[in-house]
């Protein structure tokens, strides 16, 4: 189900037939490094990842994380969407692309798409952001997008992150 669109990209709802894709997301060397190991070894790992993340999610909040296409040829090139962590107050942003993908300014556009998203239809008045302190990369794309470093937090999965917030006004 198509969710947003911009000038190149498509943002739609992930299905357990994005399972090869998600399993190709999750092993690449950035995400094991900036995100962590999800534990995803095989495609039946990544069915229950997509069920107990992305499609709970989309039940539970109405959001989540989407699947990036490129509106030309419909090929997948990353993740972007939002996520709602027990551990935060409020909604975060997460996105991740495919290294053949990076450098071509597919993160900013459909992070910005997202943040105007999530604020327009589902009137979150603050979205927040983590990342590791040394990726710099995505840092760069928060800032961009009008999100402003606020402090570092401890996280299970990592040590500390650097948290990040938006507030909307109006």
């Amino acid at each position: 189900m198509r969710v947003l669109e911009t000038e190149r990209l498509v943002l739609r709802r992930l299905t357990l037939d994005d399972a090869e894709f998600i399993f190709r997301l999750v092993n690449e060397p950035a995400w094991l490094r900036y995100i962590g190991d999800k534990h995803v070894r095989n495609l039946d790992d990544a069915r229950n990842y997509l069920r107990t993340g992305p499609l709970d999610m989309y039940e539970r909040f109405g959001f989540g994380m989407f699947c990036v296409e490129l509106k030309a040829t419909g090929e997948v090139v990353g993740s972007c969407g939002l996520l709602k962590r027990d551990i935060l107050p409020d909604p975060d942003i997460g996105y991740a692309f495919l290294p053949e993908h990076w450098g071509k300014g597919y993160a900013l556009e459909a992070a910005a798409a997202v943040l105007k998203y999530g604020h327009r239809e589902h009137r979150l008045p603050r979205i927040l952001a983590i990342t590791s302190p040394d990726n710099e990369r995505s840092i760069q794309v928060l800032q961009k997008c009008g999100m402003h470093f606020q402090r570092f937090i401890e996280m299970a999965e990592k040590d500390q992150v650097k948290l990040f917030a938006l507030e909307f006004v109006g």
